[in-house]
């Protein structure tokens, strides 16, 4: 059984069909939150293969405080955005997973829009 409720899973469903759809070629910044930390990936659906991922277990935000608060995930987020700066990638296509675009979700993203990713 899963932990999510069936309506999450079918909005997350909906949503990563979506991103899907638009992404024509683009890689898909998935986004799972749990309760202590938050996790975020760079996705290629095309060959199925993760680029790039970072989240508050990284070595680089483990000792800067809490990390379950918007501060830690605009953190994550422009630490993507450096990691996919990397790898060469540009523009995503923004997947939130089935969470409302608020709070830790909002400030990922945003803070990887602030490093220069685009979405």
């Amino acid at each position: 059984m899963s932990r999510f409720s069936k309506n999450f899973r079918r909005r997350a469903s909906r949503i990563r069909y979506k991103a899907r759809c638009k992404s024509f070629g683009k890689p898909r910044l998935s986004v799972f939150r749990s309760g202590r930390h938050i996790y975020a990936q760079i996705i290629d659906d095309t060959q199925g293969k993760t680029l790039c991922s970072a989240s508050t277990l990284d070595k680089n935000l483990r000792g800067s405080g809490k990390t379950a608060n918007c501060d830690a995930s605009a953190k994550v987020g422009a630490l993507l955005a450096g990691k996919a700066a990397e790898v060469g990638v540009k523009e995503v296509v923004f997947d939130r997973g089935g969470y409302n675009y608020h709070g830790r979700v909002k400030a990922l993203a945003d803070g990887a829009r602030s490093a220069g990713l685009v979405f």
